[in-house]
């Protein structure tokens, strides 16, 4: 059994009617390909735009009733697909980088926030989520239990590794960034040492500090020959819908034969990892942080 996933590397319009108006293309299109669920890119809603001016970012920003959310959902019905669509979200005191996956009856499943936002960059404006979360997705031929991370979440192990140990089989990760060997490869590290599958949807080359290069890594190292690419499909750089299989019975079998994920960890041995008064090594000098 496969769950056919649909990568909206797709170009935003100027505001949020067009940016609804090519999602829904953009939708159907994926249906049409025959796919189960279709992922946007990150904060599709304006198009990663954010402002540093407080009332500015505030009117980008939409509640999770508004007509833009509200459009998808009945779409999620109207093709029986299910769909990941991203938004800017309101929230009080700042706005939230947020994803709702919506299943194919149109019912939300799972509602996720950027935990690991970055704070260093435009995103300083914008609060962090405050948790993961799994949830199980039907889509006609069966059911994956799904998770997300957004973007940067990605560069921390404890983002999949939370997602995994609450059973998360695939990762659905939006994403505005280029895409270079270092963020693949920090992908790939997270599918394989959690057994876990991730498909991950950018922006395409052309649209600002973005190149494509949409990625499902399956999780699953080896095969009876020896090792294979976990990369089952990498989309160019140019704009399109692109659909990839995700094989649920070798993921299935791989972990319940193989040592990764949960099998051998010493949970026990890892308090430092939640410990506030870390301390460390940075340039030569033992400190406190």
């Amino acid at each position: 059994m496969d769950i056919k996933i649909a990568f909206l590397q797709i170009t935003p319009g100027k505001n949020l009617d067009e940016n609804f108006s090519i999602g829904k293309k953009a939708c159907i299109e994926a249906k049409e390909k025959g796919a189960d669920i279709a992922l946007f890119p990150e904060m599709w809603s304006d198009g990663y735009d954010l402002p540093q001016d407080h009332n500015a970012l505030n009117r980008l920003a939409i509640g999770k009733e508004c007509a833009f959310l509200k459009g998808f959902r009945a779409l999620a019905s109207e093709l029986r697909m299910a769909i990941g669509i991203t938004f800017l979200e309101k929230h009080d005191p700042k706005p939230l980088n947020s994803v709702i996956f919506v299943d194919r009856t149109g019912r939300e499943i799972l509602h996720y926030s950027k935990v690991h936002t970055c704070a260093f960059d435009l995103e300083r404006v914008l609060d962090g989520g405050d948790d993961f979360y799994t949830a199980d997705l039907a889509f006609g031929r069966g059911t994956v239990k799904i998770g997300s991370m957004i973007c940067f979440d990605r560069e921390f192990p404890e983002s999949a590794r939370i997602l995994m140990l609450k059973g998360a089989e695939l990762i659905l990760a939006p994403n505005a960034c280029p895409m270079e060997i270092n963020r693949l490869s920090a992908l790939r590290a997270r599918a394989y040492e959690n057994m876990v599958a991730v498909a991950t949807c950018n922006y395409p080359a052309g649209y600002p500090d973005c190149n494509g290069r949409s990625t499902l890594f399956d999780g699953v190292p080896w095969q009876v020959e020896g090792v294979r690419d976990m990369c089952v499909f990498e989309a160019p750089e140019t704009p399109g819908v692109y659909v990839a299989a995700l094989d649920l019975d070798r993921l299935r079998t791989h972990r319940s034969n193989d040592i990764m994920g949960d099998k051998y960890r010493r949970p026990d041995k890892y308090d430092i990892l939640s410990d506030d008064d870390v301390c460390g090594v940075i340039g030569g000098e033992f400190v406190h942080w």
